[in-house]
């Protein structure tokens, strides 16, 4: 049974954490190999599942010492059918392993939330192919296409879905559309090119404003993600009414393009207190962006490095 389904408690302020770069983190940190960059796979093993809890548990930590609400994102990204199949699952294997994932973060949610610190299950979507590069469904074959994957996380008792990693205006449209199909809620996470605008050159604004007029406003929240704040911050025009419907990041850890990223055969992770610094200033200006966490090359560290810099004194020593 979803917990929070109609009352989404990051709607009512503060802070919430969520986890950093998942893949990247088991692959370079935990010495895994995740074919195709998909991490639902450890699903399947206890010791897969193992590595998972002790990667969630690391970001919870943080959460609960400050006081912290924690956004789940299940570890479902490439669980979408095109992945699936390249991985040897069909459509029943699909479902049972998104719902699967949705257990696995109930059992986390039982263990470390508390009154200060709420724990929100995401179901997690990604892109029907890559993130980088531009996808060219139109907004019907998109919500036919992640469909399956949304009804299984609102069979499993997730309390929202999020899709992280979009480039194309008509894919997170889709997405949406599935979503309240579904009566669950729903947010939509674009990725940005270096100078601040989705791969086929639209701007954030016309993205966010063109999902919200074609589902009448129907998206929780957006996000941004997998790019780093020194690409998108420029992007940003205080005052306007399209920004206020940005409540998260999952920012980069390196000032990389996608492009370098992509070629890159070692891990590039920042520097963690400068992209603190970089959020804080960020959160000033947007005081609505209070979803916080890392994408690629960024683990708790870069989380807690967050929280130093964002939060008051106070609240760091509670």
């Amino acid at each position: 049974m979803a917990k929070y389904r109609h009352d989404l408690p990051q709607h009512r302020g503060g802070i919430f954490l969520t986890d950093g770069g998942m893949e990247i983190t088991l692959i370079f940190h935990q010495g895994l190999e995740l074919p195709h960059f998909a991490a639902f796979v450890l699903l399947d093993s206890a010791d897969g599942r193992a590595h998972l809890k002790r990667y969630y548990e690391a970001y919870l930590r943080i959460a609960r010492q400050h006081g912290l609400g924690f956004v789940l994102d299940s570890p479902t990204w490439r669980a979408n059918p095109d992945w699936g199949a390249r991985l040897g699952y069909d459509a029943a294997g699909l479902k049972a392993v998104n719902m699967d994932a949705i257990r696995l973060l109930d059992e986390l949610r039982s263990t470390w939330e508390s009154p200060r610190t709420p724990c929100v299950i995401n179901g997690a979507i990604g892109p029907r192919g890559d993130g980088y590069k531009a996808g060219n469904m139109d907004a019907a074959e998109a919500e036919a296409y992640h469909s399956a994957q949304i009804a299984a996380f609102a069979e499993a008792g997730a309390d929202m879905v999020t899709a992280f990693t979009l480039n194309s205006i008509n894919e997170a449209v889709g997405v949406v559309r599935a979503a309240r199909t579904q009566e669950i809620p729903v947010a939509i996470s674009f990725t940005v090119e270096t100078d601040g605008r989705l791969v086929r050159g639209e701007s954030l604004r016309e993205a966010i404003e063109a999902v919200d007029d074609a589902t009448h406003r129907a998206c929780e929240y957006f996000l941004i993600n997998c790019a780093h704040p020194a690409h998108f911050d420029g992007a940003l025009a205080a005052g306007e009414s399209w920004v206020q419907r940005i409540h998260g990041i999952r920012a980069n850890a390196s000032i990389k393009s996608h492009a370098e990223l992509d070629e890159s055969e070692t891990l590039d992770s920042g520097d963690p207190v400068d992209l603190g610094r970089r959020y804080l200033s960020l959160r000033r200006a947007f005081p609505q962006m209070r979803i916080l966490g890392g994408c690629c090359g960024t683990d708790h560290r870069h989380v807690a490095a967050v929280c130093e810099a964002c939060l008051p004194p106070e609240a760091m020593s509670a």
